[in-house]
């Protein structure tokens, strides 16, 4: 046994790997399922896939419009995040330079709008969307999701800011320029590392939610990847290769995006934490 190995250490590594295998399990069964006929799943639906098969992709694709759905999640969500990322940043940017009663306000009314579910202002807001005559619109859907994830971008951003050295905004404002040229030139690039990780949270969250897309544009044709997978998935529910061709599909995009910017999520979300 090595040295300072010891059975704590062995236990822990058990549990860690008892883990793993909860969590990855699921998606085992998910990409075994999608490359499989339907008689191998009727066989032995665990077993790795001999031959594989990708005809469900094919089939999942048409069956389920997913190259549109794609789209529509796809124009939601990058527009969602860059609206998120300009008004939160701006909004931290305040918020962490300014000592006053105004700024502490409203950094804790953002707080709050982090602790509060939005559930339980579904029906006005569903109400205000149709009286603006956005339901069933990509704007709609934008100015949803902005106004329901800018608390958490807010706060992550704020934490951030507050660690950086108030120097660099002085000695930007000392040469003459304004807080918003000083916040452009100098502050937006140092939040690089917070910026991914408001990027790939916001993102897996507005492309993965179900119920808000389902509810604001349902029958419209601009319905998201999961609302169709659902349809897809009432419509075939005895052909389980299929709706794990469906699930495999949809989850590739935003799967691709977290990969990329994997290293940001940590290294971003810790040091917002600081302030």
């Amino acid at each position: 046994m090595r040295t300072g190995y010891r059975p704590r250490t062995f236990v822990l590594e058990i549990v860690m790997v008892a883990v793993a295998i909860a969590f990855l399990f699921p998606v085992y069964a998910l990409v075994t399922l999608a490359f499989k006929d339907p008689q191998q799943i009727a066989n032995k639906p665990l077993s790795l896939p001999s031959p594989p098969s990708v005809g469900s992709f094919g089939e999942a694709w048409q069956s389920a419009s997913l190259g549109s759905a794609l789209l529509h999640s796809t124009l939601i969500t990058v527009a969602s995040v860059i609206v998120l990322i300009v008004l939160g940043s701006l909004a931290a940017y305040f918020l962490a330079r300014t000592v006053t009663r105004l700024s502490y306000s409203l950094y804790i009314l953002f707080l709050v709008g982090i602790i509060l579910p939005f559930q339980l202002g579904m029906i006005p807001l569903y109400q205000l969307v149709n009286n603006m005559g956005l339901l069933g619109t990509y704007q709609g859907m934008i100015l949803f999701y902005t106004g329901i994830q800018l608390p958490f971008t807010v706060f992550l951003y704020t934490g951030f800011i507050r660690s950086l050295p108030a120097d660099y905004t002085n000695a930007a404002l000392i040469d003459g320029a304004s807080h918003l040229q000083a916040f452009a030139h100098v502050i937006f690039p140092l939040l690089r590392p917070i910026t991914g990780t408001v990027l790939i949270l916001n993102a897996v969250h507005i492309w993965n939610d179900f119920f808000t897309p389902l509810l604001y544009l349902g029958g419209s044709g601009r319905e998201t990847v999961p609302v169709r997978v659902f349809a897809f998935v009432n419509e075939y529910t005895s052909d389980y290769g299929l709706v794990a061709a469906g699930l495999v599909l949809a989850a590739l995009p935003i799967l691709v995006v977290f990969l990329i910017l994997q290293r940001y999520v940590i290294r971003g979300f810790s040091s917002g934490l600081k302030g």
